[in-house]
């Protein structure tokens, strides 16, 4: 049985980084150290914290909660669209097929809250969408919304664009692009159906979508990076929300949006000097996402407290070496 402490053991364990000289030049992320190796990637989950597009700490088992998430969707969402997941050697680890990663994210929202909160109470499009007045915080919208980013490169802003002009801008072709924002959309109906089976609502989400080069020349639409994990998605509790929200409260979140508000009460959006994130605040982030981890999959969450760094890459190594894949 998971228990705090835990979480408290690993705090000098996090995974921050890791160097695997054997697969060649390493790929840095927000989130994910990546190698490629022939028409593979693999892709190392650190345990990295990120907000308002930077790097702020770490967080016990974040990197593996994360994958363990990700794969259960991956698996889940087969009948919709194609993945990039071939293999899982280690609970940070994922082995991927090599696409050309489209340059937007698709995020879906459900729900008024976190960014589109914050430009609606000001008055602004929410990517390019006016939504109608009168609006609650919190509030359910009668159908979900797409609204998506550009992809910034490391340690830059990603910066809202709307449908449109993703396509006036020649960004994506029209297409593949289409072709996604219904998928997405699709992804997004059967996620949040599934969770709420788990008693959570799936209040938005973040997808990202590759072209794989077929033999034939042509390219299939697959999905990449992420799915349906606290760092792409927020999930309230589903039992409380509505009492909740008619009594103006905030839902019980899973996921790091009190993170962010957290920095934002100290004045921080992303510019300037961090605040030092205290570890029992980390401690916290780190149980809501096990929390969500747990509930999403209904299976308990198993981990091993100590460095994780050996055993990456004698699992990588082992897996290649194998000729499985």
């Amino acid at each position: 049985m998971l228990r705090r402490e835990h979480f408290i053991n690993q705090l000098p364990h996090t995974l921050q980084s890791i160097e695997l000289p054997f697969l060649g030049d390493k790929i840095a992320g927000k989130v994910r150290d990546s190698f490629i190796v022939g028409d593979k990637r693999v892709l190392i989950t650190s345990d990295r914290l990120s907000a308002f597009d930077r790097i702020l700490t770490t967080l016990p088992f974040k990197g593996q909660i994360l994958n363990c998430m990700a794969a259960y969707w991956f698996d889940l969402t087969r009948h919709i669209v194609d993945n990039h997941l071939i293999a899982q050697p280690h609970p940070n680890v994922l082995i991927t097929q090599q696409v050309k990663i489209v340059p937007v994210e698709l995020v879906v929202r459900g729900y008024l809250t976190g960014s589109a909160g914050r430009d609606y109470e000001a008055g602004r499009a929410v990517s390019g969408v006016m939504l109608p007045r009168g609006l609650k915080k919190f509030q359910r919208f009668e159908t979900p919304i797409i609204t998506p980013s550009t992809k910034a490169e490391h340690g830059q802003h990603d910066e809202p664009i709307s449908v449109e002009e993703v396509l006036s801008r020649g960004i994506v072709e029209e297409q593949y692009w289409r072709e996604i924002c219904r998928i997405a959309l699709e992804l997004f109906e059967f996620g949040s159906a599934k969770s709420r089976e788990r008693g959570l609502i799936l209040v938005d989400t973040k997808y990202e979508f590759g072209l794989l080069a077929l033999a034939d020349g042509s390219k299939k639409i697959v999905l990449a990076d992420e799915i349906h994990t606290p760092d792409s998605s927020r999930y309230w509790m589903a039992e409380s929300y509505q009492d909740r929200f008619d009594r103006g409260e905030e839902p019980q979140m899973l996921d790091k949006e009190h993170f962010r508000r957290w920095l934002i009460s100290l004045g921080y959006m992303g510019e300037g000097t961090p605040p030092a994130i205290p570890d029992e605040m980390r401690i916290e982030l780190a149980w809501r996402y096990a929390e969500a981890c747990e509930l999403v999959t209904g299976q308990p969450l198993e981990v091993n407290v100590g460095p994780a760094e050996d055993a990456i890459g004698l699992a990588v190594k082992a897996t290649l070496a194998s000729g499985t894949l």
